[in-house]
């Protein structure tokens, strides 16, 4: 689970194994795999930075 902000600054918790695309238009619109979308205040960056910090928690893995 990552959490983001919306455009209403409202902080969410999102389940990060959900998210099919994210894309920048300006605004961070993150797809997932339900087909709905989310429009963030977050930059794609630091949402990708996010899941994969989620991912290496989750999975055990290490940066060496």
């Amino acid at each position: 689970m990552i959490t983001i902000t919306r455009l209403d600054k409202r902080v969410i918790v999102l389940n990060a194994d959900l998210i099919k695309m994210i894309e920048a238009t300006p605004d961070t619109i993150i797809t997932l795999i339900s087909g709905d979308t989310l429009i963030v205040r977050d930059s794609v960056e630091e949402v990708v930075r996010r899941v994969v910090d989620y991912q290496r928690q989750v999975r055990g893995f290490q940066v060496v």
